[in-house]
């Protein structure tokens, strides 16, 4: 029997809307992110599209030791409670180690799985056993049926509010392949699925000393994974991402996300 997900009074998987997680990539100041999640609530609300809030308050990832990482735990934990107490939306972010989980859980109403860290299993249990719900990004590594063994993880602590996302898979060296299989094999766990639309046109270390991305394909590929079935889509949006401190390549526009939803929305409504 399929589940749904359920974060507040938004409910993700089975013949529910298809929900928008968005935001800028990494927390880059208090007033950039609450502007951010602002404005995509303005949007959301008129194009009535379910939103929840996703940013970064520490990318533990970089490709660089010189690249921004954010404000980190406490600092970024502090922004997100303010985006939810004054802009009214739910929050997502990504934990990194068992430690962080104890001050993330009291925040963020969504728990992230980063896709590097799929298969630590002391870093899944600790944020299931939270009751949280949990995104599990699919590592660019693992095969679509290799996640049921996260799931299975997920579900023995006693969660099973789970949403797995899919972001591409390693093709060589620096890049990434959609394979649209995927959400198909893995909607057969019972679970919702997201759809990665940022992180699966990330060209990884394409730039030497940062990731590289190719931005004009994130609408194409959202739109195959819509019609697949997705139950979500994940896209990361800036206001200019030319001058984003973190994936800037692979960042949709805060300009084209009305345009981008409503394309989204037409092709929903007649899948």
């Amino acid at each position: 029997m399929a589940k749904q997900m359920e974060v507040r009074d938004i409910k993700i998987g089975e013949k529910n809307p298809v929900v928008l997680i968005a935001g800028p990539c990494v927390i880059e100041s208090e007033k950039s992110a609450i502007r951010h999640a602002g404005i995509i609530k303005e949007i959301t609300e008129k194009l009535n599209f379910p939103f929840i809030f996703k940013s970064s308050y520490d990318k533990a990832n970089r490709s660089s030791i010189r690249s921004f990482r954010g404000p980190g735990l406490a600092k970024g934990l502090a922004t997100l409670k303010k985006i939810k107490n004054l802009v009214k939306v739910p929050v997502l972010s990504d934990v990194h180690s068992t430690e962080e989980v104890r001050a993330a859980k009291e925040v963020l109403d969504v728990i992230q799985i980063p896709a590097f860290l799929s298969r630590q299993t002391d870093l899944v249990v600790a944020a299931a056993k939270t009751k949280k719900p949990i995104n599990i990004k699919k590592g660019q590594f693992l095969s679509p049926w290799d996640i049921k063994n996260v799931i299975e993880k997920v579900e023995k602590s006693g969660n099973r509010n789970i949403l797995i996302t899919e972001r591409g898979t390693s093709f060589g060296y620096n890049m990434l392949m959609s394979d649209f299989r995927s959400v198909l094999v893995m909607k057969k766990f019972g679970y919702p699925v997201c759809f990665d639309a940022s992180h699966s046109v990330q060209i990884p270390g394409g730039l030497g000393v940062k990731s590289g991305g190719q931005s004009e394909f994130i609408e194409p590929l959202a739109l195959c994974a819509v019609v697949c079935g997705i139950d979500a889509i994940f896209v990361e949006v800036h206001e200019n991402p030319k001058k984003a401190l973190s994936d800037g390549p692979n960042m949709l526009k805060l300009s084209a996300l009305e345009k981008f939803l409503k394309r989204i929305k037409k092709l929903e409504n007649i899948r």
